[in-house]
């Protein structure tokens, strides 16, 4: 099992910046990719970055491009969400997750049923 606890939500104006951390322990041997998912009140799950805890490879949705980045640091088994320029839209609970690359794979997946672990969220509200 993995364990991911997300932290740094809160409420921003838009054009602000935030940054969510993601916290992994337990089995984290087994997750070499780790990615961050959003979703608002009525809306699906979207997928918002990923990364590869071994290589730095990153894939992110095409509505974040250019304004998030996605970082790790290996040593903490931490997984970052960099926040720029915030939007109204931007605002949902944000869950971090982690996909199990050795039964699965090393490739980045943008899917949610591609994914084995979640954190329990945290809110970020943008407003204008």
């Amino acid at each position: 099992q993995v364990q991911l606890v997300e932290s740094g939500g809160g409420l921003v104006q838009a054009g602000d910046s935030l940054r969510l951390s993601c916290a992994a322990s337990g089995r984290t041997f087994s997750c070499d990719s780790m990615g961050w998912f959003r979703q608002a009140p009525g809306k699906e799950r979207e997928f918002v970055a990923a990364i590869s805890r071994s290589t730095g490879n990153t894939l992110y949705g095409d509505s974040v491009k250019g304004r998030f980045t996605i970082s790790r640091d290996n040593a903490k088994i931490t997984v970052y969400l960099q926040m720029n320029s915030l939007k109204p839209e931007d605002t949902a609970v944000y869950y971090c997750a982690a996909r199990n690359t050795q039964v699965r794979g090393l490739s980045l997946r943008t899917r949610r049923s591609e994914y084995d672990y979640w954190g329990q969220g945290t809110q970020v509200t943008v407003s204008s």
